[in-house]
């Protein structure tokens, strides 16, 4: 038996068993990117410096709240097709594609550059996971993706536009 699906914990879904296994792959590696962006996120809102120290310390505290409140629906939604999720911090680790960052300093502008740039592979990341879910006929998760493509996208443009602000003050 795969050591994934233990019979108990095998939710009655609509899907069939290979766009179950797509569906729950892709949103596993997407969960251990968010909780990777979220800690990476509150990481640089406690390591924020500078002038713009104010502004900024809000900006990523309010944008870590957005991406955790994502971690519990994706989770949830593994469970509704039929999978298991993520268990452990180990698990998060083998499947994060957002690198982490655990450097002494990093610049206030490197922060928001670096968090522009992790947003945007996170919204490539859902766009892909949505067309997995478009061929799996899992219009639930597509509508969630969707929302979610939303906010990442607004996330991008704050970064953008607040790096860019300060580059010209």
């Amino acid at each position: 038996m795969d050591s994934n699906h233990h019979p108990a914990l095998q939710t009655p879904t609509g899907l069939g068993a290979n766009a179950t296994r797509d569906v729950t792959g892709a949103l596993n590696a997407l969960l251990a990117d968010v909780f990777t962006l979220y800690l990476k996120t509150k990481n640089f809102h406690w390591h924020m410096s500078g002038a713009h120290f104010r502004d900024y310390h809000l900006l990523l505290d309010e944008q870590s709240d957005q991406i955790f409140a994502m971690t519990d629906p994706i989770a949830e939604r593994v469970r509704k097709v039929g999978g298991a999720t993520l268990k452990s911090i180990g698990h998060i680790a083998r499947l994060q594609r957002i690198d982490d960052n655990d450097a002494e300093f990093v610049t206030p502008l490197d922060m928001l550059a670096e968090l522009r740039d992790d947003n945007q592979r996170l919204a490539a990341a859902m766009r892909e996971t949505h067309g997995i879910c478009d061929e799996a006929g899992d219009v639930a998760t597509a509508s969630l993706l969707e929302v979610w493509i939303d906010e990442t996208e607004r996330r991008i443009w704050f970064l953008f536009e607040s790096a860019r602000h300060a580059e010209s003050a």
